[in-house]
């Protein structure tokens, strides 16, 4: 339920619906198993776990999805095998070449094949959407995950406009500025790591970790014109975290006195320790990412 990674997306209008009524809509693409020739299977889940049923959670205005993802494991060594044995095999017995065409039909053949003795793989993406304060928070650290996400959703729900957050000031610039005048931002910490990158699409990217940021080795690179695309940083002691130029926020940990706030609840009950861990975490969340934006002079027009 702690998210480990934000990624945002700003409602550009009002979310209406309630939790029956997304509920519904998102019921026809409940998640099934892959078939035995699926390579792929996506679908929601209830984010209580499965002793529950409800496909959506709703706490303090909040609605909290889960979306299952499955996927069939086929190395592409094995395909590619197994594909230029059997052209060979065409080739030799037929005694003509076998062309790009009639490659990928046989690739296709072989997949088809191959799918149903492949080993599959699972995982899950949270996410909720904070009809309050009109975001949608994804814990996906690539934004193609959260792209899949959202584009299910629109499939479910119809008209879904959001938006990537945009700020009035340069995220990279400003981060470059609290290492290059030595002045971390208010409420944040420096944590030790950093990611700076040269100037250019072909630029290249040093990794820190485990340095003071506001040591000679860092400041060396920022001479060098490099700018900081990203950052750890500590958030009031209660969220550490790796911000980055494009607002997504990776390794997110929370600290163990915010998680312990929660700790009377018994572990037996999972439905009820896993609702208040969620009012516990978008909290934070919601008044962390605010602040986040305060950084680079709040959100833009």
């Amino acid at each position: 339920m702690w998210f480990k990674n934000i990624r945002a997306y700003r409602l550009t209008s009002p979310f209406d619906l309630s939790p029956e009524q997304l509920a519904e809509q998102l019921a026809p693409r409940a998640f099934q198993p892959c078939a035995k020739s699926q390579a792929l299977a996506v679908g929601w889940v209830p984010p209580l776990g499965a002793e529950t049923s409800a496909l959506v959670h709703a706490a303090n205005g909040r609605l909290l999805l889960k979306l299952k993802r499955e996927e069939k494991l086929l190395p592409s060594t094995v395909v590619k095998e197994q594909l230029e044995e059997k052209v060979a095999l065409i080739e030799e017995e037929q005694a003509r070449k076998v062309y790009r065409k009639e490659r990928l039909t046989l690739k296709d053949e072989i997949i088809q094949d191959c799918l149903p003795r492949a080993f599959s793989r699972s995982n899950a993406v949270f996410a909720y959407i904070d009809t309050r304060a009109g975001w949608v928070f994804v814990d996906a650290a690539s934004a193609s995950r959260a792209e899949e996400l959202l584009n299910l959703f629109r499939e479910c729900v119809g008209n879904f406009p959001v938006v990537l957050p945009e700020v009035k000031q340069s995220p990279a610039a400003c981060m470059t500025a609290w290492l290059a005048h030595e002045s971390p931002p208010e409420e944040f910490t420096l944590r030790e790591d950093c990611e700076l990158r040269e100037p250019g699409e072909e630029g290249g990217v040093v990794r820190c970790r485990g340095v003071d940021l506001l040591s000679e080795e860092v400041e060396t690179h920022l001479n060098a014109g490099r700018q900081v695309v990203r950052i750890a940083l500590d958030w009031q002691e209660r969220v550490t975290f790796l911000l980055a130029e494009d607002l997504c926020l990776r390794r997110l940990k929370f600290s163990e006195e915010l998680m312990k706030e929660n700790e009377d609840i018994p572990e037996a009950d999972n439905a009820a320790r896993l609702d208040a861990d969620f009012a516990l975490m978008s909290d934070a969340v919601t008044v962390l990412f605010s602040s986040v934006l305060k950084l680079f002079g709040g959100e833009a027009e």
